[in-house]
């Protein structure tokens, strides 16, 4: 099975929207599904308006996953509230990240495409020194997919939830660039 990924385009928010309305995404994503809510929070990236990604990953050429990946630095507010909570390099990039089918959901799948994206960023963002991954506590799908894929647990920071009805409490995960490791080329269309 490969995994590939693209650039989410105007013609996949529909995908978006049903992805996003399934209740194992919505109970951590909380995000409105409207069309408009989508075009207004996808619409930019999709655009290139805004610096972030959003990557809609296929496995096999069948779409499954949705990965937005940025810089910290591009949103100065995000980072401000992780520093002197963590230690975050000024290079760093983050990812977010959802498994839209449902039965796609316990398989394996999870860290599988979290190791591609991050096996990516070091060539996509060569200056990139770290992915840092701030998760909700509670979601222990998601920070054991972090696990799994490579990632290392190094601190808790006290974050705006996506959700209003969790606390605050977030598990931060990190992985830094490889040494004297040229990566492989990235598999995405």
């Amino acid at each position: 099975m490969v995994i590939t990924w693209r650039r989410v385009a105007r013609g996949d928010f529909g995908l978006l929207r049903e992805w996003l309305a399934q209740p194992h995404v919505a109970r951590w994503w909380h995000h409105d599904t409207s069309a408009e809510a989508v075009a207004r929070d996808f619409g930019p990236a999709a655009r290139g308006e805004e610096p972030s990604e959003d990557l809609l990953v296929m496995l096999d050429g069948t779409p499954v996953a949705l990965v937005q990946r940025c810089r910290f630095a591009d949103y100065p507010d995000y980072r401000a509230e992780l520093t002197g909570q963590i230690e975050l390099p000024d290079t760093a990039v983050t990812i977010d990240y959802l498994l839209g089918d449902p039965a796609r959901v316990g398989q394996g799948l999870g860290p599988r495409i979290v190791r591609a994206i991050v096996a990516a960023t070091w060539t996509d963002h060569p200056g990139a020194s770290a992915v840092v991954v701030p998760v909700h506590a509670t979601n222990r799908a998601s920070w054991r997919a972090l696990e799994k894929a490579g990632l290392h647990r190094i601190g808790t920071a006290d974050l705006a939830p996506d959700n209003p009805d969790d606390d605050r409490t977030h598990y931060v995960y990190r992985i830094d660039r490889p040494t004297g490791e040229i990566p492989a080329p990235a598999a995405h269309g």
